[in-house]
């Protein structure tokens, strides 16, 4: 395999659960009351799909506007919650040594713009970076655009790609676009359910990730 491409919340920065919080009292604020268990297992969708399956949870339809002031509460409350995303364990050392061997990778998140630019700058990332975010893309995962895109920027074929996600989301993406996809238990999702998804391996994080890249058919 020639190339990585990563998720980014959950995968390389700890920032789910602020998300799930953040989006539980967004949607309170539209009339929409959610548990945080089941907004957490759906973040990595887009904000929209993520809203659209809350309300219609909730037997409720959120209008365009009602959406835009909703995303607009979650970016304030996430803001607030985790203003500087915290990198987990192994993630900036694992990019910088694909950086320095050459290998072809880069980042794929379904956020947007400044409400991602806190947690790239936590990882250290340089300039010429390699970031797809979600409003390059027509369909949010899992569709998998933004893998396509991303893959396309790094100038490689897609069977030579390995997606490495925490979600289903990415999983089921990955293997729309025709990718091996690596699962990370750091965003909260089990083993049993990413691998049920179609992971080829699921390790614990980054760190480990590193440690075990070998399989992989990648040296570092």
């Amino acid at each position: 395999m020639k190339a990585l491409i990563f998720d980014l919340d959950g995968t390389l920065v700890d920032t789910v659960y602020g998300h799930a919080l953040s989006w539980q009292r967004a949607l309170a604020g539209a009339g929409i009351h959610t548990d945080a268990a089941r907004l957490h297992r759906r973040i990595g969708m887009s904000g929209e799909l993520l809203m659209e399956a809350s309300a219609r949870e909730a037997g409720r339809n959120l209008s365009s506007a009602d959406m835009k002031s909703a995303d607009r509460r979650h970016a304030r409350y996430f803001a607030r919650l985790i203003p500087t995303p915290r990198p987990l364990d192994g993630a900036v050392l694992l990019l910088q040594k694909l950086r320095q061997r050459r290998v072809p990778h880069g980042i794929a998140t379904s956020g947007k713009g400044k409400g991602i630019q806190s947690a790239i700058t936590a990882l250290k990332l340089p300039r010429g970076a390699v970031v797809v975010d979600g409003s390059s893309a027509t369909q949010a995962k899992p569709a998998p655009d933004l893998f396509i895109q991303c893959q396309r920027r790094l100038a490689v074929a897609e069977k030579d790609c390995f997606v490495v996600g925490d979600a289903t989301w990415d999983i089921l993406a990955a293997r729309r676009a025709g990718m091996l996809a690596v699962g990370l238990l750091s965003g909260g999702f089990g083993d049993d359910e990413l691998y049920r998804a179609g992971a080829f391996r699921v390790y614990r994080d980054p760190q480990e990730l590193m440690d075990s890249i070998g399989h992989l058919g990648i040296s570092l």
